[in-house]
């Protein structure tokens, strides 16, 4: 089982979902970055359970607590060690499940990989090991703020409810003002509304969440393999319910000529830029110093409140009626791991290109 991400700046996770804890170890962290803690924490608070009804209720502090690679606030460029503790598992809302497979979830696939797995809320195929990923993001967004690198993520749609306000028309620091993580306030009282009908209906719903990355240089990504736009797309198809990935003009540019989609080149206050961004960012698999800008599609949470015909592992027909703390929509938790994903990446790029320096 693979459990690491990254080339020189790597992320191995630990922990199932109703174990003692969560934790992980990065290596590759370049020394005497500052360390704001508060920071770290705060990520995670953005990730964690119980932030609101649109959320589960699983009520969990998510408190890290970091055993190595930290001196006087300071990264010393050895692995950092960091737990997060669980505190608030209910494992018998999962014992119904221990022979039976849910539907689209990883239960059956595991199982016939590995021969055994744990059903107590999907253990380490759980969404909760994300939160080691949210706090390699956080070490990675702390080393990238001193190159003036900045990841803004937030809800673009859920269901059929679609921002279509281009960004660099709308004030993406607004996304942290409610709930469902979107920037315009009326879009996201649409977007809530129709996450709680659905909960209410004990179903889910789907979306998409976009990403900005500003201040990115020109020359991070490799022309054939390890293209920094399939690596991110790598990236946030490991993030759970993920379903897709498009960056720049995306699937809409399909429909476009050449003569359309080209990004013109200009030469603005001494610098070589283009006059669109129809490539996001990215021309060749390598920046180019404009925006990076790309979109996650996340599918509905396979766990729902209704009846669901399945089978279990002794192959009998059976009706599975789930029970337990489940998010109707995971787009608002999201937010913080695909910035997070995007972050991570983009460390290991810049690490990895010897022509730039930290």
């Amino acid at each position: 089982m693979r459990n690491s991400f990254g080339h020189i700046f790597t992320i191995t996770t630990f922990g199932e979902s109703h174990g003692p804890a969560v934790g992980g170890i990065i290596d590759g962290m370049p020394a005497g970055i500052m360390v704001d803690l508060d920071f770290i924490q705060h990520e995670l608070d953005r990730r964690r359970p119980g932030q609101s009804n649109l959320t589960t209720a699983r009520k969990e502090s998510d408190t890290v607590e970091i055993l190595s690679g930290v001196f006087e606030q300071q990264t010393t460029g050895t692995p950092i060690a960091f737990l997060v503790r669980n505190s608030n598992q209910h494992s018998r809302d999962y014992s119904n499940l221990r022979d039976t497979f849910r539907p689209s979830h990883a239960d059956y696939t595991y199982q016939t990989k590995y021969g055994i797995r744990d059903h107590n809320g999907g253990g380490r195929t759980s969404a909760r090991e994300t939160i080691s990923r949210v706090v390699a993001g956080a070490f990675a967004k702390l080393a990238l703020r001193q190159l003036g690198i900045t990841i803004q993520a937030y809800t673009q749609s859920v269901g059929s409810i679609a921002l279509i306000t281009p960004y660099q028309q709308l004030d993406l620091s607004l996304a942290e003002s409610n709930a469902v993580r979107c920037p315009d306030a009326e879009m996201a009282k649409q977007m809530e509304q129709l996450i709680l009908d659905v909960k209410q209906q004990g179903d889910t719903i789907g979306g998409v969440i976009a990403c900005v990355i500003k201040g990115c240089p020109a020359g991070l990504g490799e022309p054939v393999f390890s293209k920094l736009h399939a690596d991110l797309a790598a990236a946030m198809l490991t993030i759970n319910a993920a379903k897709g990935f498009e960056y720049g003009a995306g699937f809409a540019g399909t429909t476009q000529r050449g003569s359309q989609q080209n990004d013109l080149f200009t030469v603005e206050d001494g610098k070589i830029t283009t006059k669109t961004n129809n490539s996001g960012g990215i021309q060749g698999g390598i920046s180019n110093g404009q925006d990076i800008y790309f979109r996650v599609a996340f599918k509905p949470v396979a766990t729902i409140l209704q009846p669901q015909q399945t089978v279990t592992k002794d192959l009998q027909p059976t009706t599975l009626q789930v029970q337990g703390r489940h998010d109707p929509c995971v787009l608002p938790r999201a937010v913080p791991i695909v910035e997070s994903m995007a972050a991570i990446t983009l460390l290991d790029h810049y690490l990895l290109n010897k022509t730039i320096h930290l």
